[in-house]
Parts: C-alpha cells; sequence; structure tokens
C-alpha cells in the first residue's frame, strides 16, 4: 500500500488533470525536454505545468539536478499510483481483440537482472497470458530495436535513450558484499577499512561503457571514500557471476541490492556500509515509440511494473 501525504486529496482539483498528464509524461522520460517533444509543448511549458502541480500539491516532485531530474520519493509514489490507474482504466475501457494478447514478443535484457530477477517470476507471466510466446533475449552489446527485432528492453542505466520511449522500472541500491567466511577472515564487520586488503571483483560491464571498475569507483565517490581501491582483483562481464564468486569466497563485490536480496536473506552473503542509492543508475524499460503498442507488449510493460511495485 502507497503512503501519500494526506494533503494531496485536498488541493488536487480539475484544473490539475493537464499538469497531472504533464508530470506523467516527464515522469516516464525522466526528461522535461522529452516530455515537450511528446506533448508538442516547449520544455518551459512543461516545467511551468510541473512547477504549478507542486505547488497545488505542496509537494516536491522532481529533483532539479545539472542536466536531467529525477523523481523525489513522493513523486515516485504519485508516478506509481497514476500508472496503475490510467492503466486499470484503458483495461476497463478497451476490449481488445483476443490477438491482441497472443503471438510473440521480444524483451532483450542484461545477464544479471533475466538471471536474479525477470527469470524466477516468468511463470506468473505465463500463466496470466498463456497465448504470448515471451521471447527473452541477454547480453551486455547495446540493443539495436531496429535489426534485432526487439519490443522492449530492460536496461540498467542512466536513463539517457535518445530517440527512443523509456520509463523507470526500479530503483537500484549497491553496498559491497562477500561472504560471512571472508568478512570474518578479513575483519571487515568490525573494520572496514581492511577492505584494502582484499580482493575487489569487478562487473567490467555494469552499464553501457563503462570501465571495468566503474561501479566500485562509483560506490567510492558516493561514500566519499578517499583512499585508493585496492588493485588486487578478479573481473567478469556480469553482476551474477561475480555475486557467485563472492559467495565462494574470493573476494568483495558490489552488491546490487535488487540482485542480492535473495542471498542475504539466506545468509549466503553480508553487506557492509549498508545499502545506498547514488541516484545515478537505475532500471528502465526501453522501447521505440510505437501508437498505438501492441496490446501484448502493454500488457508485459504492465506486468514488469507490477512486479517492480512488488518486490520494492
Amino acid at each position: 500500500m502507497l503512503n501519500l501525504p494526506p494533503r494531496l486529496g485536498a488541493n488536487l482539483n480539475s484544473a490539475q488533470f493537464a499538469n497531472l498528464h504533464t508530470f506523467l509524461v516527464a515522469a516516464r522520460h525522466l526528461s522535461f525536454a522529452l516530455a515537450a517533444e511528446e506533448l508538442c509543448l516547449s520544455p518551459s511549458a512543461v516545467s511551468h505545468r510541473i512547477a504549478r502541480l507542486e505547488q497545488a500539491l505542496a509537494l516536491r516532485l522532481f529533483e532539479r539536478l545539472t542536466r536531467r531530474i529525477r523523481l523525489t520519493r513522493e513523486g515516485e509514489q504519485i508516478y506509481a499510483i497514476l500508472g496503475g490507474a490510467l492503466t486499470e482504466l484503458s483495461q476497463a475501457l478497451q476490449q481488445a481483440p483476443a490477438a491482441e494478447f497472443s503471438g510473440s514478443v521480444a524483451l532483450y535484457a542484461r545477464p544479471s537482472i533475466a538471471q536474479c530477477w525477470l527469470v524466477p517470476r516468468l511463470a506468473d507471466f505465463h500463466r496470466r497470458y498463456p497465448d504470448i510466446a515471451l521471447d527473452v533475449r541477454v547480453g551486455n552489446d547495446p540493443v539495436d530495436f531496429r535489426t534485432q527485432h526487439v519490443d522492449l528492453a530492460l536496461l540498467y542505466a542512466d536513463g539517457r535513450f535518445p530517440g527512443l520511449v523509456s520509463q523507470p522500472l526500479m530503483s537500484e541500491a549497491l553496498a559491497p558484499v562477500c561472504s560471512p567466511r571472508y568478512a570474518e577472515q578479513h575483519g571487515l564487520l568490525a573494520s572496514p577499512e581492511n577492505l584494502r586488503q582484499c580482493t575487489l571483483l569487478h562487473d567490467a560491464r555494469a552499464w553501457e561503457n563503462a570501465a571495468f571498475d566503474a561501479e566500485w569507483q562509483l560506490w567510492a565517490r558516493h561514500c566519499g571514500l578517499r583512499e585508493a581501491l585496492p588493485t588486487q582483483a578478479l573481473t567478469f562481464d556480469r553482476s551474477d557471476l561475480c555475486v557467485t564468486a563472492a559467495i565462494n569466497h574470493a573476494g568483495v563485490t558490489i552488491g546490487r541490492q535488487r540482485l542480492v536480496q535473495r542471498s542475504l536473506d539466506q545468509g549466503e552473503l553480508l553487506p557492509f556500509g549498508g545499502f545506498s542509492q547514488t541516484g545515478r543508475y537505475d532500471y528502465f524499460l526501453v522501447h521505440p515509440r510505437r501508437v498505438p503498442m501492441p496490446g501484448r507488449v502493454q500488457v508485459l510493460i504492465d506486468w514488469l511494473q507490477e512486479c517492480a511495485r512488488q518486490s520494492g
């Protein structure tokens, strides 16, 4: 159950409907410029609409950063509610032909999110939509929707997808993790500074065009770590392989909470330093602009968003 401030209902009126729609589009793109393009408005007009909505609700919906925007906690809650409400309304009004919920859908995903988060949930999708043949493809290479015939991509990225439609799916939080045995051997829980004596496990393909140690460097900068990171390392091209190596006492890796929560719950891994959201890289659904969106693709998007809300 989402908990919104009680003042929301008191300040919302019909004059804000256009502004709410503008907010929904801006939140989906995480860009006023892309929202303006979709709505045939100027970026300034989009910004003014959002400002009027924030004033009416007495809430900050976006954080304005140097070259981008991101949703505040209240903004994420309102975006989730609006998206769910519009989906339910669309399903109630549209009696789609059965063919819309049959056929094939190609979903491209990064290997680690596919292995650790997506695939364990697919039985539910197949139960709901048995006539949709879901074709899951994984890889670290940039997705080319034109040549690869992909309908939808699930990516860990910074949210910039020029020429494509994107919408945030889930946020991510990072923390160093290792096995309990490795933590005990190196005294990490009592003395986190002992990290300098450890072997680091790197996901060299953490995101597109990432350096081999990019995720560790992102965590270090976010935490204000001034000391140089250890040079002793093992490098992989998938986050889940780093996690497997950490479970088997090979070293310390950056754990993405969405991907390692099960291992944490089972006691296979221990975090130290605490999980924190850097605000730089999260999970997005990305696709070419298609009007109308085929029903079989839309139900996959809706289902993924439902899974994200349930796992949040």
